[in-house]
């Protein structure tokens, strides 16, 4: 029906708009540990890589067991109620059904670890369109997430990522994958379009046009 076998989807900034609540569950760290806190349009560029590397670049800290705690504060924050302040894209629930319809066997690969990234999608009642959740840890960058994919041979060279940062797209790169970009998360066209994309998504719905 298609070209990929699969499709790996991003969860934060591509299926869903977690900025209240990681905003609120970083702030809830900070605090904690005496840091000032950021607004929301700050956060905003913090949506995406792995937690750790987030507190490290807000804090200028590289003490492991400082940023394991900050970690281990914002999770407190973030599986009581930060999770579930997440608001889902438009068009993202009919284009996914559609996709499921045609036979598109699809996925998630999220930084976000993945019980957190299960409950969300059950949240959305998302989780039975996938085949699986792939979630990453502290210390493990997105590359290594589809390279222990691709080596478990879940994702093949046939596979496309999609998400809403570089680093989605390059990791898809780096391990032989397809990628593509989506303009509505929290990736600029100047941050997504140097990575050379081989799809260009303005809306959910240009998902379903590569099928066929």
């Amino acid at each position: 029906m298609m070209a990929h076998d699969i499709i790996l989807f991003d969860l934060d900034g591509t299926l869903s708009d977690p900025l209240e609540g990681i905003g609120k569950s970083i702030n809830f760290a900070l605090s904690h540990f005496g840091f000032p806190l950021l607004g929301f349009d700050e956060v905003r560029k913090y949506v995406g890589p792995q937690i750790d590397q987030t507190f490290r670049q807000i804090t200028g800290q590289t003490s492991p067991p400082l940023l394991a705690a900050l970690v281990e504060r914002y999770r407190e924050g973030y599986a009581d109620v930060g999770y579930s302040e997440n608001l889902l894209y438009p068009g993202v629930r009919d284009a996914l059904a559609r996709l499921r319809g045609l036979g598109v066997v699809m996925a998630v690969c999220t930084s976000k670890r993945r019980d957190f990234a299960e409950r969300i999608l059950e949240m959305f009642s998302l989780r039975d369109h996938f085949q699986f959740v792939d979630g990453g840890d502290i210390d493990v960058e997105k590359s290594q997430q589809i390279e222990s994919l691709r080596s478990r041979r879940h994702v093949s060279a046939a596979s496309l990522m999609v998400g809403d940062r570089a680093v989605d797209l390059i990791a898809a790169r780096h391990a032989g994958l397809w990628a593509g970009a989506v303009l509505w998360g929290y990736g600029s066209e100047a941050e997504l379009l140097p990575e050379s994309p081989a799809y260009v998504f303005r809306s959910p719905e240009e998902w379903v046009r590569i099928v066929g």
